[in-house]
């Protein structure tokens, strides 16, 4: 057992739109995701 928190039982995290990002991502990776985050979300 860890002491980090389990992701799946915080549900509307503030960071949920950055979980498929990996880590290790650059600046320029960070900001294609939430384009591409922002555009899917305008859709709905």
């Amino acid at each position: 057992m860890t002491d980090e928190p389990d992701d799946e039982d915080e549900p509307n995290r503030d960071d949920d739109h950055l979980a498929t990002v990996d880590p290790g991502a650059g600046c320029t990776e960070i900001w294609e995701h939430l384009s591409e985050y922002r555009t899917e979300t305008d859709e709905e």
